[in-house]
């Protein structure tokens, strides 16, 4: 589980002209300090959200004073106005107001490798349409489960941090909640009402700071993701196929296989998870659910926390600061929290490893490249792709490949022993899914004898027929 659930670090400051950002100041995060931070889920310089012209090491000592050195008077405008926002915010856990516009902005500035996002062309929406389209034919012929997309849509990468973000807050609210309540809670009851001001900041700080690291981290993501699904997760409004063009032509550009088979493998993925999101109506709320889960399992070092609270002086903010960083807020692994990652962790591999299998059938003898293909997206998750970096940050979660590969084989073993209509059935309730240990045992389970209700039926439908009869009898008496 990683220490950090919400150590994104520092966003990439704006840039002055639109093609090359400022020089970023090495103490000032980014994206490469993502996963540092230690214990704190604040990251290492909590009041340093990146404002135009502030540097990375003159608020470590001090969260204010870096914000009036080597400023002009447009930064120092610019500085002023989003302290006021992180002030005078008050609403829920994170501030996703904040959260959408840095991701936004690290979404203009591009990616790494000097790709801008751009809007989407009609050529390369009906082209995504088309492979849709095409996507779900093939995949009629490999599972029961019906189409679950009535409409497939071309997204830029800005036009994925819209369209996700509800998903976002769905899952990240729950996590976010319990840390705030819990630096709350600690404070006894007189002290919270001699308190009640320096709360109230601490609340609208810390929505401003898990505003800041998720926008940061879903930046980032949508620089990466090539459909709306690549977590495992339908994260973009329900019954819609989504294709990020400018990703897929990335994906594939050191592949040597040709891009139209490239965006229609992508496109059977995408349209798989749609399918089974669309028709196993309990399975979203399942692992939204496991995260909830999770969330409520957290647990606060309160003994740091009481310490630190009891020393604070409200006259010296920057202690404050000291007091985040000390490590007080580090989740603790409780044994609630690892059954819900435990069945969360299960559910995404047995998607995952369904998705898998019924792609493959569907590719194999229509597209050359559908094992090349079927590789590199494994490979893509066993080396920890920005999408399973990102989900393992934000909640704890890491999808471990083995668990992927082993639900495919027993999802492919399944279709053979029962058969399309027999393997999809499984969907019908959870509790006739397999279990992790079924997922190292995959054979077992497939040649388990399967229980057989048909005597059963027939003898409670005879005992309704006779309770009928007797009911006619005695009425006519």
């Amino acid at each position: 589980m990683s220490d950090t659930p919400f150590g994104f670090g520092l966003p990439p400051e704006e840039p002055e002209d639109g093609d090359e950002g400022k020089k970023k100041d090495p103490a000032g995060g980014g994206q490469g300090s993502g996963g540092q931070g230690g214990g704190n889920p604040f990251g290492a310089n909590p009041f340093g959200f990146g404002i135009p012209g502030m540097g990375g090491q003159g608020g470590a000592d001090n969260p204010f004073a870096a914000m009036f050195g080597s400023m002009n008077p447009t930064d120092l405008g610019a500085a002023f106005q989003q302290l006021g926002q992180m002030l005078s915010y008050e609403g829920g856990p994170v501030n996703w107001d904040m959260a959408k516009q840095i991701a936004r902005q690290v979404v203009a500035q591009g990616t790494a490798d000097g790709v801008k996002d751009a809007s989407v062309g009609p050529a390369e929406k009906s082209a995504v349409e088309e492979a849709v389209r095409l996507a779900d034919l093939w995949l009629d012929q490999a599972t029961s489960l019906p189409s679950g997309a009535n409409a497939a849509v071309a997204w830029s990468r800005a036009e994925w941090v819209e369209a996700t973000l509800p998903a976002w807050k769905e899952l990240v609210d729950p996590v976010a909640e319990r840390v705030g309540t819990a630096m709350g809670d600690v404070l006894p009851q007189e002290m919270q009402a001699m308190a009640g001001p320096l709360i109230g900041m601490m609340r609208s700080m810390g929505g401003a700071m898990f505003g800041q690291q998720i926008g940061q981290a879903i930046g980032a993501l949508a620089g990466e993701v090539v459909g709306s699904t690549d977590v495992g997760l339908p994260l973009g409004p329900a019954s819609r196929a989504a294709l990020l063009p400018l990703n897929v032509e990335s994906f594939g550009k050191d592949l040597s296989v040709p891009s139209d088979e490239v965006r229609l493998y992508l496109a059977l993925r995408e349209a798989a998870h749609q399918r089974l999101f669309a028709h196993v109506p309990w399975l979203r709320a399942h692992l939204f659910g496991a995260v909830e889960s999770y969330a409520r399992g957290i647990k606060v070092d309160t003994s740091k926390l009481e310490e630190a609270v009891s020393q604070l002086d409200p006259t010296h903010p920057e202690q404050l600061q000291e007091a985040l960083q000390s490590g007080m807020f580090q989740p603790q692994d409780t044994p609630a929290q690892k059954a819900a990652l435990a069945r969360l962790e299960t559910a995404l591999a047995l998607v995952e490893g369904w998705v898998d299998a019924v792609v493959h059938e569907a590719a194999k003898s229509r597209l050359t490249s559908a094992d090349a293909l079927r590789e590199t997206l494994r490979r893509r998750r066993a080396t920890g792709g920005p999408a399973e970096q990102t989900f393992a940050t934000l909640i704890g979660l890491e999808l471990r490949p083995r668990r992927l590969r082993d639900a495919s084989r027993l999802w492919a073993s399944l279709t053979d022993a029962r058969g399309v209509d027999g393997r999809d059935a499984l969907w019908e309730h959870p509790d006739m899914l397999p279990t992790a240990t079924d997922l190292d045992d995959p054979d077992g389970f497939v040649h388990r004898e399967q229980m057989d209700f048909s005597e059963l039926d027939k003898m409670l439908g005879e005992a309704a027929e006779s309770r009928k009869d007797q009911d006619e009898d005695g009425s006519q008496e």
